[in-house]
């Protein structure tokens, strides 16, 4: 018989892992719990499996709890659920990349098993994400025996676990920012530009699309020492000097932002030589 599974909070993470745990057996959904009756009827809809209820009072016992709720709720939820439910033994674990399990220290002095396991992967499409979650990297830190249990799961779902420091858990969480959020930033900086020389945006991202995929695909293939190439790289100090002038006469925030990648990128170049 699988472990059974309570899950508090089922926004976008919450209802993709609630319906792939459920889906793969490696947990019993059972009583679902957000911020209203309808979204949680809406999480139960999607999963294909659960109860929704609408207070934390009304949630059987049960052998793991999945906190999907928002990082600012983490601590608060923690020490409900210490305050509500009978916790020793359980495995109890959330879902920020931002905050270690130590956010779950009320329900650890609870006597539960603690956790916290982090999808890393966009989930703006939540049915693509759970038809496609094969291979997905998740970044798991915790108790020894909590971490077994979830790690068990994870596997049954096609999941990667990779172990972290919880030390260094927001320093780990910005590195996905980098990789995703601030990668955004960049390309929209650079669909700006385009269009400011007099190219619509569909022909702006024409032009970006190919440049940015291969330099995405040397920098994972070779590494980012190899994969730098422009001006910088080449030691061309009279044409970064022109497009700083350039962008800080046209867009200030673009000018700050060139400035500031110039900066890390000469140090990029520097470890290349």
């Amino acid at each position: 018989m699988a472990p059974t599974l309570n899950i508090i909070g089922a926004g976008k993470v919450g209802r993709v892992l609630g319906r792939l745990f459920s889906a793969s057996g490696s947990f019993v959904v059972q009583d679902v719990l957000t911020r209203s009756l309808d979204s949680a009827d809406s999480a139960v809809h999607f999963m294909g499996a659960g109860h929704a209820v609408d207070a934390l009072a009304r949630m059987a016992p049960a052998d793991a709890w999945m906190l999907a709720v928002g990082d600012d709720q983490i601590e608060a939820v923690s020490a409900q659920l210490a305050g509500a439910a009978a916790l020793s033994g359980a495995v109890v674990f959330h879902c920020s990349g931002a905050k270690a399990s130590s956010a779950l220290d009320a329900a650890a002095h609870a006597g539960a098993l603690t956790a916290s396991v982090h999808p890393i992967r966009s989930f703006a499409d939540p049915g693509h994400v759970a038809q496609h979650f094969g291979g997905t990297f998740c970044g798991i830190e915790g108790a020894p025996r909590a971490l077994e249990i979830l790690g068990d799961a994870l596997a049954l779902i096609g999941a990667r676990a990779v172990p972290i420091d919880a030390a260094a858990k927001t320093v780990y969480h910005a590195a996905s920012v980098f990789a995703s959020n601030y990668l955004v930033t960049v390309l929209d900086a650079a669909l700006r530009a385009y269009q400011a020389a007099g190219i619509s945006d569909e022909v702006a991202r024409q032009l970006a699309a190919p440049l940015a995929a291969e330099t995405l695909a040397n920098v994972l293939r070779l590494g980012p020492e190899a994969a730098l190439t422009g001006p910088i790289a080449r030691g061309d100090v009279a044409t970064v000097a022109r497009q700083q002038a350039a962008l800080d006469a046209w867009d200030a925030p673009s000018g700050a932002l060139y400035r500031a990648l110039a900066v890390a990128t000469t140090d990029l170049a520097k470890r290349h030589k």
